[in-house]
């Protein structure tokens, strides 16, 4: 990875503000989808895409290219609009999502969308299938790396913990996990639907080594995949801390804000907010 200078972490807040904006245009164009992740993974997806992946959007197929797999598909707002930007598409197709006959589904489909690495929607299936991917990696002694980002509420799934001790006991050190510890899921907030703490021991319980983060700080963001690298016995997971909703007030934290979009008027707000929050990164304040 480059280093993480002020201009370089500048040109990454700018650009996560106009990909929130984005996400809040797709999802009152298509008048269905998931708000509050989309929102409070912008800075992750950004920081990935624009500084810490090794990939190329002009061969999105490139068989040494790290790959990020999302196992909660429904934020794929966030995941398109940011693919966009990087080139792997046109910004332009944004506004399809989930319209009829689009590649832009409500759920990512790997054979449709370069930069797709999997097909994703069943919750809690996502690492096992980065894990796959980092044996097949270690098998055929390959040096890219796995990334599954994952979110806090499929936590609550199995299935997912038993990927997680298979990982931890084969010593899967080219994966790194991140979940989006955001706190929220469709019916409540997780510590009262399935409380998930001591969410760091557990994972330590089972062999990872465990990073916890400000998930909208992107030199926590950077130095965390870094720490992940340097890790060779066992997988990281990192704990990244955010805010459901990011940068619009009115749907910070709010856990009704999970599964849907906004109309018309609150559009409208949320994009004059964002709009606000981009001329003072501009501006330095």
């Amino acid at each position: 990875m480059l280093i993480l200078d002020d201009k370089k972490v500048r040109f990454l807040e700018i650009l996560a503000n106009r990909i929130r904006q984005d996400i809040i245009r797709m999802l009152v164009q298509a008048g269905s989808g998931h708000s509050a992740g989309s929102l409070g993974m912008a800075d992750i997806f950004t920081a990935f895409y624009f500084h810490i992946l090794n990939h190329n959007a002009r061969k999105p197929h490139w068989p040494d290219r790290d790959r990020l797999i999302l196992s909660n598909g429904h934020i794929c707002p966030v995941l398109y609009a940011t693919l966009a930007h990087a080139g792997y598409f046109s910004i332009d197709e944004l506004k399809t999502l989930r319209k009829l006959n689009s590649r832009l589904q409500g759920h990512p489909h790997r054979k449709v969308l370069p930069g797709l690495e999997t097909t994703s929607g069943p919750l809690g299936s996502g690492l096992s299938q980065a894990i796959g991917m980092a044996l097949a990696a270690r098998l055929d002694n390959k040096k890219y790396r796995i990334y599954c980002l994952t979110s806090d509420g499929e936590h609550q799934e199995g299935n997912h913990w038993e990927a997680v001790m298979f990982a931890g006991k084969n010593r899967l050190s080219n994966l790194t996990a991140l979940v989006d510890r955001n706190n929220i899921q469709i019916d409540g907030y997780t510590e009262g639907v399935m409380p998930l703490e001591p969410l760091k021991e557990k994972y330590e319980a089972f062999n990872w080594h465990v990073i916890e983060i400000d998930g909208h700080n992107f030199e926590h963001i950077v130095d965390a995949v870094a720490e992940a690298k340097a890790i060779h016995e066992k997988p990281t997971m990192i704990i990244a801390h955010t805010i459901p909703g990011k940068g619009v007030s009115f749907m910070e934290s709010d856990y009704k804000w999970h599964g849907i979009p906004p109309n018309q008027s609150q559009a409208k707000m949320a994009l004059k907010e964002l709009e606000i929050i981009g001329r003072k990164i501009h501006g330095g304040i």
